[in-house]
Parts: C-alpha cells; sequence; structure tokens
C-alpha cells in the first residue's frame, strides 16, 4: 500500500501547485502510515527534483522519452497505471487542473478506482475512506465516502497549502514500458507565451471587466498589475467585445485560475465568473454598484469608480514600497 503522485513540471520547472501537492502527500502519508511515491514524466531539471524533498518527497520516480514531450492522455495513463503496479498504489494524487482531470478519470477508469475530483482537506477517514471536496463551484462542502479499494484524488489548488517538511529524496528506477503506439497527439509546433507574467502561474491578478468602459482605460489595470508584479485578466463580455485577448479571459468558459490574490475591478460577478476564481485565496472587488454579486464572493470589497480608486491604489502602493 502505497500514495503516487504525479508531479507536474512545465519546461522542467515545477510550480507552486506541484509543491502543494507534495505537502499534502507527506500529510497523508503520516496519516495513513504509508510511504509516498512522486512521478516525473519528462526531461525535468535535476536541481527542481532534488528541491521537491524539501517539501516531503521521500521518493521519486523520473521517466524521460520523447514521448513525453506532449501530453497524451492514453499514453501517459498506461505509464501511471504500470508505475502503480511498481509501488503497490492504492492512492494517487493529481492536481485539480486540466491535466490532472484528464489523467485522474482515465487513470481511474483503468484501476477501477473511485474517483473523487476537487478535494480540499485530509482524509476524515482512512477505513472507510471519508473525504471532503468542494461543490457547486465552492459554494459548499460534501463529505464523500470512497467504496473501492483504489481512491483517485485531485486535490484543489490553495487548499492545502505548501509546507516545508525536508526529507532525503530517494531517485528509484522502474522498469516501465513507453508503448507509443497508444499516444494519439503528435507536437508538430510550440509558440511561448511571452507576458511578462503567465496568467494561469500568476501568484497576484488583476482583472477588469466592463465597468471599465472601454479598452482605452486599460492602463489602470496594467499599471496595477506592474506595480504588483500581477498578470492581468478579464471577464468574458471584455473579451467578447474585442477589449482583450480571449488569453486573457478567465472564467468558467476560460480559464480557471487560483492566484493568492485576485483583484476584481468593475466585475459584476456573474457565477461563470465566479466559478473560475473561486479557489483564490484572497479576493478583493472594486465596483461602484454595492449590490453587486462578485462582494458575496469577495473577502474584501471598495466600493467605487475603478476609474477613481485604481490609480489612488497604485499610488499608494508605491508609496509603501519606496
Amino acid at each position: 500500500m502505497s500514495v503516487l503522485i504525479y508531479i507536474e513540471h512545465w519546461d522542467g520547472k515545477f510550480k507552486k501547485s506541484s509543491y502543494e501537492l507534495v505537502s499534502y502527500a507527506y500529510a497523508m502519508a503520516k496519516q495513513m502510515q504509508t510511504n509516498v511515491y512522486g512521478l516525473v514524466l519528462g526531461n525535468a531539471e535535476a536541481s527542481e527534483i532534488d528541491k521537491l524533498a524539501e517539501y516531503g518527497l521521500e521518493n521519486v520516480i523520473c521517466l524521460n522519452h520523447n514521448a513525453f514531450q506532449v501530453l497524451d492522455n492514453q499514453l501517459f495513463t498506461d505509464v501511471l497505471a504500470q508505475v502503480a503496479e511498481k509501488v503497490q498504489a492504492n492512492v494517487f494524487l493529481f492536481a485539480h487542473n486540466n491535466t490532472g482531470k484528464a489523467l485522474s478519470s482515465r487513470l481511474a477508469a483503468r484501476l477501477k478506482a473511485g474517483l473523487i475530483s476537487g478535494v480540499v482537506a485530509l482524509p476524515d477517514s482512512i477505513s472507510p475512506f471519508i473525504i471532503r471536496k468542494k461543490l457547486f463551484t465552492g459554494k459548499a462542502t460534501a463529505q464523500v465516502k470512497a467504496n473501492t479499494e483504489k481512491v483517485v484524488l485531485t486535490l484543489s489548488q490553495n487548499a492545502f497549502g505548501v509546507f516545508d517538511n525536508k526529507v532525503a529524496l530517494n531517485k528509484i528506477s522502474a522498469d516501465i514500458q513507453v508503448n507509443e503506439a497508444l499516444a494519439q497527439t503528435k507536437l508538430l509546433d510550440t509558440q511561448k507565451f511571452t507576458a511578462k507574467v503567465l496568467l494561469t502561474d500568476a501568484e497576484i491578478v488583476v482583472s477588469g471587466g466592463r465597468g471599465l468602459k472601454g479598452p482605452e482605460n486599460w492602463g489602470v489595470i496594467e499599471e496595477l498589475a506592474d506595480v504588483l508584479g500581477a498578470a492581468t485578466a478579464c471577464t468574458r463580455p471584455v473579451s467578447d467585445e474585442g477589449w482583450r485577448p480571449h488569453h486573457e479571459h478567465v472564467g468558467q468558459t476560460g480559464k480557471i485560475v487560483a492566484p493568492m490574490l485576485y483583484v476584481a475591478c468593475g466585475i459584476s460577478g456573474a457565477i461563470q465568473h465566479v466559478a473560475g476564481i473561486s479557489s483564490s485565496k484572497y479576493i478583493i472587488a472594486i465596483n461602484k454598484d454595492a449590490e453587486a454579486p462578485i462582494f458575496e464572493a469577495a473577502d474584501y470589497g471598495i466600493v467605487g469608480d475603478v476609474m477613481q480608486v485604481l490609480p489612488e491604489l497604485t499610488k499608494k502602493i508605491k508609496e509603501v514600497k519606496k
């Protein structure tokens, strides 16, 4: 019996969500009195692999192959299932992001395991396995019981946190067959996004809605983002009207983000938008309509015109940073 976590990397480096997953796995292993194994597919940097030990990962299996250059659900699932058998895993952990959702469901079907997505805490019970998960875009939680011997979990971002648990790291080799015939995806070309801060990686996001009145006013968003070292985002109506590019669209139908701080400027708070930001650690809303739904989702609110509030806020932050 062991816990197996799939640890994603991007261009060889791990993101905060990977460290949070390792921290969570470390605590779960303590609770279950078992071992944790991490699986890294592709060419992750050696220094990055070593860094995983700072958060509690004792055993890691690193597999590199040309077929791992691009995510292919069928190929990756086959490799995960083989590794699961090698380490006799019965609990599998993924981040609750697009990759984690795609692989976790396939692995659960392959292993006839129970799938519980979007968990927000350590298990309330190991036997039977009972754990809490998010419902209704984070507006409620439910206790879920798994009736299977094996269970696959996806961990909601910012649900557990990142903790230092320095241990010694064992790098384990595993004889795994990479069946390239399973791959249905080929990498033909890559184009790197060159924004100052990648939206899905950002610790702080400054986002604007139709309260900005037009694209000519977007400077106040960008100035605040520059001061905070943040990424910029927008709502769907804003991107649909061409004020901002679609890759900045955040929400249920756009990008799902989970920064430490989300600043919603002139955003009313449609349920689809809130669904895409609900995993943010803190939400600050700025809107002149005191009855705007965004204030129900926000941790802090400022009632006022964004065109007046944002320049003053940016000015004050600059003064504090001097």
